[in-house]
């Protein structure tokens, strides 16, 4: 499970960095292979620097320890400052673009996002308020249905496209992408690569958890982490081959007929039958299930209100309650 995050951020990275060359059109998909080769190696970079903080910290090491102890308080402040807004934004961020995978499927949920949205935080916390053995256990199948099918979907794409000598035929064409209304600027490529960054989100999972492995942890935990980014590598390269070869953009997501582009290229590739939906359903379960996030964000407040770091105001509901929700 402490690949969950990373391994669900294909599902809403890659359409991330498309979504910022919405203006530029068909030539914007041109640039797609380049921006997700240049995130493939800072994704190189984090995997390194991630097994050396698995060997040096085997009782974990996340961001706030490392940093605390190598670049001194204040960085550690920041660290612990930016984890814990990350959790409350990424369980926002899953939410949402999980919900735009099930309007790809379900469009006449498209005029109810918002309330679906809110009924889906309102399980998300119910599910996790049960523990999380019980979180694990009800969104762990759902974690593997997503990887198997995607990498189908991937696959398959993969050859039909090398078998027609890179113009393949999609089954169920996407949506055609829009005419450019801007030129392709170096600003608009930067920007795009930093959106599709959100790609690397969750790679530290394995890193906070080496406790969490039998002995022994730290080739337990190398090895989970190499497997992790691999799959993670193979997933976001595939998409950004697919979205060029099948001419798959992004679209505004208030747009009547919104398909995300998980939902566009699953569709090009395999149709619209049974692999299509349990795909669907796999991208709705790991994009909504934030156990990471709801399980070290009461654990972090914590640790940062025993130094004093917080204000007191903010500090004093949770140092009883945390713990509680932590254990």
């Amino acid at each position: 499970m402490l690949g969950l995050d990373a391994l669900s951020s294909a599902s809403y990275g890659p359409e991330a960095a498309l979504a910022i060359l919405i203006p530029a059109g068909v030539m914007g998909l041109a640039y797609m292979p380049a921006i997700i080769a240049v995130i493939l190696a800072l994704l190189a970079m984090l995997y390194f620097s991630y097994r050396q903080t698995i060997s040096a910290y085997p009782n974990g090491g996340g961001s706030y320890i490392v940093a605390s102890e190598n670049l001194g308080r204040h960085a550690g402040i920041c660290a612990a400052a930016s984890l814990m807004l990350d959790y409350i934004l990424n369980v926002a961020v899953g939410i949402s673009a999980g919900i735009g995978a099930l309007e790809s499927a379900i469009p006449w949920l498209q005029p109810h996002t918002l309330a679906a949205c809110l009924v889906t935080l309102m399980l998300l916390t119910i599910v996790n308020l049960r523990g999380v053995r019980d979180a694990g256990t009800a969104f762990g199948l759902p974690t593997y249905t997503f990887v198997v099918t995607l990498l189908l979907a991937i696959g398959v794409g993969v050859l039909r496209s090398l078998m027609s000598g890179g113009h393949p035929s999609a089954i169920v064409p996407p949506p055609a992408v829009m005419s450019p209304t801007k030129a392709v600027t170096f600003w608009l490529l930067i920007r795009s690569f930093a959106s599709g960054c959100t790609a690397m989100t969750g790679v530290e999972a394995v890193s906070n958890g080496v406790p969490l492995f039998a002995e022994s942890r730290v080739k337990r935990a190398e090895w989970t982490l190499t497997i992790i980014v691999a799959i993670l590598g193979v997933l976001l390269a595939g998409i950004a081959y697919l979205s060029r070869a099948y001419h798959i953009g992004a679209m505004d997501q208030g747009q009547p007929g919104y398909q995300n582009v998980i939902s566009q290229m699953v569709s090009a590739v395999l149709g619209r039958g049974p692999i299509y939906y349990i795909t669907i359903a796999g991208v709705l379960s790991v994009l909504v299930f934030r156990e990471h996030e709801f399980r070290r964000f009461p654990a972090r407040v914590p640790i940062a209100c025993g130094r004093r770091f917080p204000a007191s105001g903010f500090c004093q509901p949770w140092e009883t309650s945390c713990l509680l929700i932590r254990d």
